[in-house]
């Protein structure tokens, strides 16, 4: 039983480590029992391994998350340009940017917050093991390309009527990226 780009944690892993970079176009939409519509954001994941980031929103409002050298900082438009958010929440971004370097580095199953399963199908599925981290997040499922080191979408169930819908597109493997990109707004 093929489950994506390997039949096991350790199959994931290897495929993954060939993965040097990843730049791909992302789509969120975001459900909720109280919109008519989702909110639908667009932007795009640039990552360089083992661990830079930047994970930029381009439409509706501009926003960027930098991880470089263990280090996150936001970015959010104001007043027609974006500025550093020093905000206390910046906190809880780190753990979820650097909760995406692992999947990029191919690590689903070493958060000790979720158990984590391999499905047919080629999905992942990370549960919270704490109670009090299950009323935020009940589950997340990521669901793996054909292609080798590819996540395809990641859906974030918050509760029975709260999702988050990523879908990734255009990606491209392995090209050479500008440490600046990760360290700067541009």
């Amino acid at each position: 039983m093929c489950l994506g780009w390997a039949d096991s944690w350790e199959e994931l892993k290897t495929a993954a480590g060939t993965v040097t970079s990843v730049r791909a176009g992302f789509t969120q939409e975001k459900h909720m029992k109280m919109l008519v519509r989702p909110l639908v954001s667009e932007g795009v994941l640039l990552f360089q391994g083992p661990d830079s980031l930047r994970w930029e929103y381009k439409h509706p409002v501009q926003s960027i998350l930098l991880l470089y050298k263990g280090k996150t900082r936001r970015f959010v438009q104001k007043s027609g340009r974006l500025v550093e958010d020093a905000s206390a929440n910046l906190q809880s971004m780190q753990v979820v940017v650097q909760e995406i370097t692992q999947w990029l580095n191919g690590r689903f199953d070493d958060n000790p917050a979720f158990a984590a399963r391999l499905e047919p199908g080629r999905k992942i599925v990370l549960a919270p093991r704490d109670e009090s981290f299950a009323r935020l997040i009940q589950r997340i499922e990521i669901l793996l390309s054909d292609r080798p080191a590819v996540i395809k979408s990641v859906m974030i169930f918050e509760s029975e009527d709260s999702f988050t819908k990523l879908d990734f597109k255009d990606v491209v493997l392995n090209q050479k990226l500008d440490d600046a990109l990760f360290r700067k707004v541009r």
